[in-house]
């Protein structure tokens, strides 16, 4: 089976936003999908995720996905669903076929518990009604509250990036595993294998991240866990074809039908990518 890379960025500084990017790291400059391209081996299909929380940014990404010749499959945008408005705003984007989720930036929120406020049940609602799905840009702390979520909007596909960004640079196992692990018991939720790298020790092996990646297998199950690059932000720690070895090595014990799932068939299920 063909290769789904399920989350990756472009940038164009020209353009407003992107705060997160401090003015003296190597991520402040363009990033076009024509650079990813001779990096991508055997990845044949894309999903292009959020970078800036606008609008904005997602009709920038839809443009940007109708003019790859087919590489990008999906994008996942951003939208404000605590506004007002959010329901009506949601259902119009969601007119665009290449429109599969949106993202909001919660690692980047105070409120730690912002997506179980009131206003923006409305939102998560309407999103479930369009058959959107909901990325979660989550840091540890936020696993505890997903159960309560999932359970206020269980026909709403939802996805953990990144592994919640586990502290591994750290040691820290617990509290991570067992948050994750409750969290993974909620039923259809899943979990992207990405962002690992830049939260490891730099030049991690496969023995580092191993315990880390052995313990999403156990509680999500080859069915669950979705391969992504997080690319361009992946280059803070490694090259591209890096992570892609890296992978090999850590799902090599897994049959070819798991590995296939991990590395493109749970992409193209989950996000509808066909």
């Amino acid at each position: 089976m063909s290769r789904v890379d399920a989350h990756h960025h472009i940038w164009d500084l020209s353009r407003p936003g992107y705060r997160w990017i401090a003015a003296d790291s190597p991520l402040r400059r363009n990033v076009a999908l024509d650079e990813l391209r001779p990096l991508l081996g055997p990845v044949t299909a894309t999903l292009l995720v959020q970078a800036d929380d606008s609008e904005a940014e997602t009709e920038y990404m839809l443009c940007q996905a109708r003019e790859s010749g087919g590489l990008v499959r999906g994008v996942v945008g951003w939208a404000d669903l605590a506004a007002p408005d959010a329901p009506a705003r949601i259902a119009a984007l969601a007119r665009e076929p290449l429109l599969k989720g949106l993202r909001p930036m919660l690692q980047d929120i105070a409120e730690r518990d912002w997506i179980l406020r009131e206003q923006v049940a409305p939102g998560l609602h309407a999103m479930q009604r369009a058959g959107l799905r909901l990325d979660l840009l989550v840091l540890p702390h936020h696993l505890p509250l997903l159960p309560e979520l999932v359970a206020r909007h269980p026909d709403l596909p939802m996805v953990i990036d990144h592994a919640a960004k586990p502290p591994i640079r750290a040691g820290r196992f617990e509290p991570w595993a067992s948050d994750m692990a409750r969290a993974a018991a909620c039923p259809g939720l899943h979990c992207k294998l990405s962002g690992l790298l830049t939260e490891a020790p730099m030049g991690a092996d496969a023995d580092t991240l191993r315990p880390w990646v052995a313990h999403l297998l156990a509680v999500f199950g080859p069915q669950r866990l979705i391969w992504g690059s997080d690319w361009p932000v992946l280059e803070l720690a490694a090259p591209y074809a890096r992570w892609m070895a890296l992978t090999e090595a850590l799902l090599a014990h897994l049959p070819a039908t798991q590995r296939d799932a991990i590395l493109g068939g749970n992409a193209r299920r989950f996000y509808g990518l066909g």
